[in-house]
Order: C-alpha cells, then structure tokens, then sequence
C-alpha cells in the first residue's frame, strides 16, 4: 500500500472506500474498495475532498480481484449464458434461454477448495428461464495471485473433463404420445382424470400432443400403440396407468415389448416409486433418434409434485437419464406435501 497524490491516480486501485459527505444530499460511498481509477474519476475524487489516495502497489505475479473473477467465470461460463460486468471481484451470470441447468460438481467442489475464491450457483438438472440468476462467482481478497489462479483452472478443467463448470441445455421441441391405460377408463366406468393432469404438465415446455389413445389393460395393445406413437414421430411417449403389481397391471410389460432400452423400473421418489424410464432407438435413413418412454404411477395424477416433475425437464432438454442418476435421487426425493407448494424452491429432487 502507498500514498499518492490523486492527480496522479489514473490506473491505481484503491485501498479503501472513498465516502462522499454533502449535507442533506448524500452520505455514501463514490468509489468502493479495488475500484481501479480511471482518468474520469479523477474530478470526483478532489470534489470528495481527496488530494491523496491509498493505493495498492502493483506486484509481478498478483491479479486485481476483477482481473481474477473474469478467470474464475470463464471457468463456469457454457453456452446460453450471459454474464454481468466484474464489480468487486464479483461477476453473476444468467440464463440466456430456457433450458435445464446442469452444474459439473466435482469441477466446482476443486474450484471452491482452492480457498480465496467461490462459485455458488442453483441446483443442477433443474429447469430455469431466460433472464434468471444461475450462479455468482467472487474472488475474495483484493489481489490474489496469478499461480493460483492457474492452478485453480488447471484443476477445474480436470474435474470437469475440459467443460465449463456449469452447462445450459435449451429446451427443445417435442411431439408427445399419451396412451391411457385401464379396463376402468378404456369402458367407461371411470372418467379419465390422469390424461388432463399430464397434458397441462407438457404444456409448460413446447410440446405438440401428436396422439392420444385409450387402451384396457392388454400389453400387447399397448406395446402396438408404443410403437404407432414413435411411428408417427413421437419424441416422447408417456403412459398413465397399470404400474403397479396388481395382476392387471400391464404396462411395464408393455414397454418392454418395444424393445426400449429399460433405465429402471422403481425410483427412490416419493411420490413416483412406481416410475418407469425407458429409451427406444429408433433407426432411420439419415440419423438414429431416440424416443423417451415413461411410465407414469398414479400418484402424477393426483399429488402436486412427483417424479414427473423431475424427470420431464430432462428429457424435453435431451438430457438422458442413467440408473445411477435415479439411485441418487433418494437423498432429497421425499416430497413434504406442504400446504403451499414452492416446488421447485424446495429440497425435493435435489438429491447427491
């Protein structure tokens, strides 16, 4: 730290606070600490009444806590985000679309382990709109230096596999197939309150409902419209109903059928312990693709939040699910049932 004269302060940065006192005006601060002086400030400073200025004196091999936090950010920042100006060893980045939210945690556990700098963000693998917050990054003190900084990056890259930290995957369009499973819904002796539930669920992504069916508890006409539904471009085919043990309960039977690629059948979600998560490869003349299967409980049709909740976003952001990634969801996959559902601003789904 050393005294100069403030004439002389273009490129310094500051020590400390400069407060600006005008009786019944203002009593605040002008500049805050690290505030590197720029040839405008200047004025101000003398009307502030100061001739001479703290400043930190530059040393080889130290970063101003600005030059550090754009590093730092560099290492979170994907594709999809913006970012604010560095402001005290502070940048926070947004979302730039709507998508879901995937944070590389063992990228950000090195970063956070180095000490003298943080990221803190939302939780992965959940949904976020265009414009909201996602992360904040901060170098703690006023200089650090330049060898951590390296080191810092060198161990995020390595924990993450050379991506950023954190990673936006839009949303995309999907074509979706619901087919309505039950001898009690297919003859009418029940009015089908499942499909409605499901269809204002799709209706907050950007879905197009291609077809809809209602089929009684016959596996092999389930497994018939499974297929009808990919054939006519279904991105996504969900069934309600039939998940349970009961005898007449056919339609993990029937998703197997297909030839779907089976996830796991059970999830450590309450509510949803009855979920099936299935992929079909479907081989086409120019490229593969892929349809999600699910098979919903009966739970989504009547609780406020389920495993649906969860598993939806990823799917519309073409994000697949592995087994390991359902196991983990027992941890944070109780549903409270509170009085005033604030999901997602809860803990469940968050699991490890």
């Amino acid at each position: 730290m050393k005294l100069i004269k403030t004439v002389e302060a273009e490129g310094a940065v500051l020590c400390h606070d400069i407060t600006q006192i005008i009786k019944g005006v203002v009593k605040d601060a002008v500049f805050r600490k690290g505030h590197v002086v720029t040839k405008a400030d200047i004025p101000v400073l003398l009307r502030a009444g100061k001739e001479q200025l703290y400043v930190w004196e530059k040393e080889d091999g130290m970063l101003h806590e600005d030059e550090a936090a754009k590093i730092l950010c560099g290492l979170c920042q994907g594709e999809h985000m913006e970012r604010s100006e560095a402001k005290e060893g502070k940048i926070e980045l947004t979302a730039g679309c709507d998508g879901l939210l995937k944070v590389h945690s063992a990228g950000m556990k090195a970063v956070n382990g180095f000490g003298q700098m943080m990221v803190a963000s939302r939780h992965g693998n959940f949904p976020v709109k265009k414009g909201e917050k996602l992360a904040g990054t901060r170098i703690i003190p006023l200089m650090i230096a330049e060898e951590k900084m390296r080191a810092a990056k060198e161990a995020a890259l390595a924990a993450s596999g050379g991506r950023p930290i954190l990673e936006l995957k839009p949303f995309s369009h999907k074509k979706a197939g619901i087919i309505t499973t039950g001898n009690e819904v297919y003859y009418g002796r029940i009015q089908d309150t499942f499909t409605p539930v499901v269809k204002e669920k799709l209706k907050a992504f950007d879905t197009e409902i291609i077809g809809h069916v209602t089929r009684k508890d016959d596996d092999g006409e389930v497994t018939k419209s499974i297929l009808e539904m990919i054939g006519k471009g279904a991105d996504l085919v969900v069934c309600t109903g039939g998940m349970s043990v009961d005898p007449d309960d056919k339609t993990p039977l029937a998703i197997q059928n297909t030839g779907a690629r089976i996830v796991s059948y059970g999830a450590p979600v309450l509510p949803g312990a009855m979920f099936l998560l299935a992929y079909y490869r479907q081989d086409m003349a120019q490229s593969p693709r892929t349809v999600a299967v699910m098979g919903l409980p009966g739970c989504v049709m009547y609780a406020k939040r389920t495993i649906f909740d969860l598993i939806l976003p990823r799917v519309m952001a073409d994000d697949e699910v592995t087994a390991e990634e359902l196991a983990a969801l027992g941890e944070g996959g109780l549903c409270l049932d509170c009085p005033e559902c604030t999901f997602p601003n809860c803990g469940f789904g968050k699991g490890r």
